[in-house]
């Protein structure tokens, strides 16, 4: 992880690449782009919990089929 000097020598470069106008639209960008992974990563994780439940519900009905009574 970059040290104090170094981030203030990023954030010189950053503003010196951009522009103190364009930097709130970069961000905004930025802000969108890590919303849309999170949303993403959320969906994905929520598909594989509900595979997986579902294996489980046809586990157990597999399993009482077979049981003899």
């Amino acid at each position: 992880m970059p040290g104090g000097s170094e981030w203030i020598l990023i954030i010189l470069v950053v503003l010196l690449m951009f522009g103190g106008r364009k930097i709130p639209e970069l961000m905004r960008g930025v802000g969108r782009g890590i919303r849309e992974f999170n949303d993403a990563k959320s969906s994905v994780k929520n598909e594989i919990e509900d595979g997986m439940k579902d294996k489980e519900i046809k586990q157990d009905v597999t399993q009482k089929q077979q049981v003899p009574q």
